[in-house]
């Protein structure tokens, strides 16, 4: 029987090699500081390597996490910690941002499918092959392609209130207005009609 999973959201935003960085920074800073505290806020940032050492020393939220070494060198050390697996899988509900360097949007994909919640992922491009790779590969109950995860929302995409964010398949996916939460019933009237 299908029932509703109304998930954490470890929700990441994903910036490519390819992306437009004043946009990926304004991209992170609305999905991480506009509602931290929220299930499709951000709570991960993954970062392609080419991009790193010149999009991480602005864009970072004032308090943040940090993979390695490869993250620490562009910004300011004292303002990053190391994170763990655990870091990884935390919805922080605050301004804790848990940061991924990776090679490859392979290797990022890969990250997203190891620590997301299913939720939300979005990715920050202007590679239409990556974008397209991105919404087909990653598992999620919303994919964002260049804008903020913040947008998962019900009322945000016209469903009316939300009443959460379903991450499983059955029956609902995504966010959930009144309609998601209703049955179907059948009622036939007829006039003697047989089948034959």
């Amino acid at each position: 029987m299908p029932y509703v999973i109304d998930g954490i959201g470890n929700c990441h935003v994903y910036v490519d090699a390819a992306a437009d960085l004043d946009m990926a920074e304004s991209i992170v800073v609305n999905a991480k500081t506009q509602r931290p505290g929220v299930c499709n806020a951000a709570e991960s940032l993954v970062v392609h390597r080419d991009v790193a050492a010149e999009f991480l020393p602005g864009s970072l939220p004032p308090s943040m996490v940090s993979p390695c070494s490869a993250t620490r060198r562009p910004v300011d050390p004292a303002r990053i910690g190391v994170a763990t697996d655990e870091d990884f899988c935390a919805e922080f509900l605050g301004l804790t941002l848990s940061i991924a360097v990776v090679d490859s949007l392979d290797a990022a994909i890969d990250h997203i499918t190891r620590f997301g919640s299913g939720h939300s992922e979005a990715i920050v491009t202007r590679d239409i092959v990556a974008a397209g790779r991105f919404t087909t590969e990653v598992d999620a109950a919303a994919v964002v392609v260049n804008a903020s995860t913040r947008f998962v929302d019900g009322g945000e995409l016209g469903l009316g209130a939300e009443i959460g964010i379903s991450t499983q398949k059955l029956h609902a996916r995504g966010p959930m207005g009144l309609r998601e939460l209703t049955s179907i019933r059948y009622v036939v009237t007829g006039t003697g009609q047989v089948r034959t």
